[in-house]
């Protein structure tokens, strides 16, 4: 439906930031869920089925693509026209900052800037609001033109500090990796457990900074809590599939809710922090790419396989243990302490509706 003259003045601060995070949120599991699922099993299929690589090369452009890809689920939440959605998306682009001008050329690499890209949408979701359809028969002309150049051409001029600013998160985790190796695993597993469910890209700053060995594997599993976590705490109100996309995909989907209620990052942060404990007592090694991913795709536990430096039955049964068997028993027993013994929260508060 259109958004009109008189539904943009109720417009409130919350509905802005609720839909857009709501958006953002579905946005980056559709673009980024192809290639979690696909991505690891397709590599290794190459060697002997070389047309793998076409699909690999499907589940890229859908990642480059999800900045657009969220402002239209944002502008869907939001009831906006096609024109207003599309012009959304158009800025969601500039802002997003992986589009590059080469020459004469434009070059693509990676997702873009989570933040930056929720900045972008918010003021083009400000701007079209206020607009509604007071420009009428103009409509069509000067939205998409308003809306790319006010809020694309701030979102580009932000793209820097922004990036700034994530750069000096990552300096600051750098420096976790400096502590005592039982500690730092508890302190990086329970940063990354954060970061998973916040606008900050975690798989950016993991390679920002190039976390690697121990350090790496603790962050995965610190993920890899939070996903299992998550996934236990909502699964009587949602789906089977939903429930899933959590740690098959990727937990940022309970961003928005994590987001309006602080205190549900509790529970998780502590599983997280015992996992990333264990991961350092067990010499859990991960990279700097397989960090900030989590269970999504096998990209976790393929790296630390890898790191133990053989294929044996031991280390996949250990792997096994540490990245599904373990982080499913902390979920459990957290959802039982936090949500039937202590009334912290509710299933609800995870709720996910996607119809």
């Amino acid at each position: 439906m259109n958004l009109t003259a008189e539904s943009s003045t109720r417009l409130s601060g919350r509905d802005l930031i609720m839909n857009t995070l709501n958006g953002l949120s579905i946005g980056i599991i559709v673009a980024l869920v192809p290639g979690a699922l696909l991505n690891q099993l397709l590599k290794a299929l190459l060697p002997v089925f070389p047309q793998a690589a076409f699909f690999l090369t499907l589940t890229g452009m859908a990642a480059v693509l999800m900045a657009p890809i969220s402002a239209v689920c944002v502008g869907m939440m939001a009831g906006f026209s096609p024109i207003q959605t599309s012009s959304l998306a158009l800025a969601a682009i500039a802002g997003a900052g992986n589009f590059q001008l080469r020459g004469a050329t434009y070059t693509v690499a990676g997702s873009g800037d989570v933040i930056n890209i929720a900045i972008t949408i918010m003021i083009g979701y400000l701007i079209i609001a206020l607009l509604g359809q007071t420009l009428k028969a103009y409509t069509i002309l000067l939205i998409p033109l308003l809306v790319l150049i006010i809020a694309g051409g701030i979102g580009v001029l932000t793209l820097k500090p922004v990036g700034q600013l994530t750069q000096l998160i990552g300096m600051g985790i750098e420096q976790l990796t400096q502590l005592q190796p039982i500690v730092m695993g508890v302190l990086i597993g329970m940063v990354f457990a954060v970061l998973i469910v916040s606008p900050i890209s975690s798989v950016g700053i993991a390679a920002a900074i190039g976390i690697n060995g121990v350090a790496a594997g603790s962050a995965n599993l610190g993920i890899v809590a939070a996903s299992f976590a998550l996934a236990i705490y909502g699964w009587r109100v949602n789906s089977v599939g939903t429930s899933l996309a959590h740690f098959l995909g990727s937990p940022k989907m309970q961003m928005a809710n994590i987001l309006s209620r602080p205190k549900l990052i509790v529970p998780v942060t502590l599983n997280a922090g015992i996992m990333g404990g264990l991961g350092a007592l067990f010499g859990v090694a991960g990279t700097p790419m397989s960090a900030g991913f989590g269970f999504a795709g096998l990209i976790g536990p393929i790296a630390a396989v890898n790191g133990y430096g053989a294929a044996n039955l031991l280390n996949i049964g250990l792997v096994t243990l540490l990245f599904f068997v373990i982080p499913i028993a902390l979920g459990i027993a957290s959802n039982y302490l936090f949500n039937s013994r202590f009334d912290y929260f509710d299933s609800r508060d995870f709720e996910l509706d996607y119809s």
